[in-house]
């Protein structure tokens, strides 16, 4: 509940002429210290400190990310509801802001064009691993069919990579947050987040063992991809279910159980697929129930699997997460 002080702060925070221009500029995307300086042409010292004082008041939210910070308007906390009311207020038409808009364009268009050279730098990779198995369309065709066109509030894509899951669950999502601990494929997301105008999911640096969330806070996790990356699946499937509502949902998608070596070798595997009973297993000793039936799409060589399980309609003790 949001207490009169601190909606005064809020509106002390944000009455101040640059500070309305960063809430605009932040509302419609992401923004690092040195972008917002470069929009706003004003000096570091000065943005930083402007930025502190919304951030303390609630108006911002501080994402750490490598060794830049970006800043966004929030869509949680009981303030954000102030800082959303203050930009629709905000006059678009103003003439100094739509100099600000036409800048932040020009930083949007820089990304874009580093996270495309990124892309195709890894693009080659890519390309080869996806040609072992059926085209990623039908991957995501499967997924959707699978999740169904229940509505999610609190959506977590972990390992979001390009953000790929999050843009085709956007539709059905409240709200969603990517995962990721590359700041380059972060940059990558980003810019396709950006690109396709979507406002109700973003990105995060975070580490799929230690995700940066409460628990209890998620209704749908997706891991599509990444467990195959992991020295240890069990531990990533715990800090998933750790962060899963009661009866939120998890879903796995990634290989079965499979003898191409080279994915190892040459791609970084660090698991060349995973048998139904090792995922069931790894379910079993977090407290998550399994789906009984596994989806899969067969291809040549590898088959793509879709495990499902569910966290308990309460949430248990310790002794759960440690349950044989």
């Amino acid at each position: 509940m949001q207490t009169l002080e601190a909606l005064l702060v809020g509106l002390r925070a944000a009455g101040e002429h640059s500070r309305l221009r960063i809430l605009a500029l932040c509302a419609r995307a992401e923004l690092s210290v040195s972008e917002l300086v470069k929009i706003l042409g004003q000096s570091q010292p000065r943005v930083s400190r402007h930025l502190k004082v919304m951030v303390e008041a609630g108006l911002l939210e501080r994402l750490p990310e490598g060794a830049q910070v970006f800043f966004r308007v929030p869509d949680g906390a009981a303030v954000a509801g102030l800082a959303q009311a203050l930009v629709g207020l905000i006059p678009q038409a103003d003439a100094g802001l739509h100099r600000d808009f036409s800048r932040l364009q020009q930083v949007r268009d820089a990304r874009a064009k580093q996270a495309q050279d990124y892309f195709h730098t890894v693009a080659k990779s890519w390309d080869t691993i996806r040609s072992l198995y059926v085209p990623q369309r039908q991957v995501e065709k499967k997924l959707l069919e699978i999740l169904g066109d229940e509505p999610v509030q609190e959506l977590l894509d972990i390992g979001t990579g390009t953000g790929r899951i999050l843009e085709i669950l956007a539709p059905q999502a409240s709200r969603g947050v990517g995962i990721d601990l590359s700041n380059d494929m972060l940059a990558v997301a980003r810019s396709n987040i950006e690109g396709k105008g979507l406002k109700n999911i973003h990105v995060r640096k975070g580490d799929m063992y230690q995700l940066p969330l409460e628990d209890a806070s998620v209704d749908l996790a997706v891991l599509h991809m990444v467990m195959h990356y992991s020295d240890d699946p069990l531990e990533v499937i715990r800090e998933a279910a750790r962060v899963l509502r009661p009866r939120g949902r998890l879903l796995v998608v990634d290989f079965a159980a499979h003898t191409e070596e080279k994915l190892r070798s040459q791609f970084q595997h660090h698991r060349l697929g995973f048998t139904d009973g090792e995922i069931r297993q790894c379910f079993k000793k977090v407290g998550l129930i399994a789906h009984q039936k596994t989806e899969q799409l067969v291809g040549d060589p590898l088959t793509v699997k879709f495990w499902q399980a569910y966290q308990r309609q309460k949430l248990h003790t310790l002794s759960l997460a440690t349950e044989a």
